[in-house]
């Protein structure tokens, strides 16, 4: 199958027109003419999973966050960024991006799917026409009312992830969920003003745990792959439906820090 034609089953899930304008999506390094046989699905373009997919004979690379997303001046081995893009195309390997575009079409309703979150609403809207209002995270309501010390166990056991930091009270009544995987401090304003009781998100520091409080609105940072993960087996699960003859590869779940 050829890059291009890869590129086109990849738009249906989550169109490029749904990226934010500073950001960087699609085919960032490669040919849209290459014959693809096999693909590797990641959550970023680390040189391990770089190496990964050279070692494998992967043809392209498939990432959540763009790997080239700063302008470049120069390209070469010397720079860690240069080096991998180097590393790429020596290789003959495709690199394509879905980032903003996939948080608005795919992550949202993946992890509030995973919340079991019902009536959902849309977080943070930045898409809108006549026909649909989408946007970044979601909002809804538990599957039943349970305490902020429940909650913070729930989303552990229906993420899977290890460890989560809460702010706000442990007995509190959480019966309305806002969601937004990846880093969610913009969303704050936005879960007060529906009404939500706990943000469920990642990179929450200090200030804006304790703000978030303040506002009556409790917040469970799971981290920011704790959330996007989900990313990985989302869309190994659809190449594999949709790319007909096409092997599929996932990076195995690695969690970029570790606790001391």
């Amino acid at each position: 199958m050829k890059c291009y034609e890869i590129m086109e089953y990849l738009r249906e899930v989550s169109p490029e027109s749904f990226a934010e304008s500073w950001d960087n999506v699609g085919l960032l390094c490669g040919r849209e003419e290459k014959e693809v046989s096999s693909i590797y699905i990641a959550l970023d373009a680390t040189k391990e999973v770089i190496e990964e997919v050279k070692a494998l004979g992967a043809d392209m690379l498939l990432t959540h966050h763009p790997m080239i997303f700063k302008p470049l001046k120069r390209v070469s081995g010397e720079h860690f960024i240069g080096d991998k893009i180097l590393t790429l195309a020596e290789n003959g390997i495709c690199y394509y991006a879905m980032h903003t575009n996939f948080d608005v079409m795919g992550m949202a309703e993946a992890v509030a799917g995973q919340l079991g979150l019902e009536d959902r609403r849309v977080l943070t809207v930045t898409y809108e026409d006549e026909h649909s209002r989408e946007g970044i995270g979601r909002a809804g309501m538990l599957p039943s009312p349970m305490t902020l010390a429940e909650c913070a166990e729930y989303v552990k056991s229906r993420c899977l992830v290890d460890h989560v930091k809460v702010f706000g009270k442990p007995s509190e009544t959480i019966v309305m969920a806002a969601v937004c995987p990846g880093s969610g401090k913009s969303c704050i304003e936005d879960a007060v003003r529906l009404g939500a009781d706990v943000l469920i998100t990642g990179d929450i520091d200090h200030h804006e745990g304790i703000d978030s409080v303040e506002q009556g609105l409790a917040v469970i940072d799971a981290g920011h792959y704790g959330l996007e993960k989900v990313f990985v087996p989302y869309m190994e699960e659809y190449c594999k439906r949709k790319l007909t003859g096409v092997k599929v590869y996932a990076a195995p779940e690695r969690n970029p820090f570790w606790l001391a």
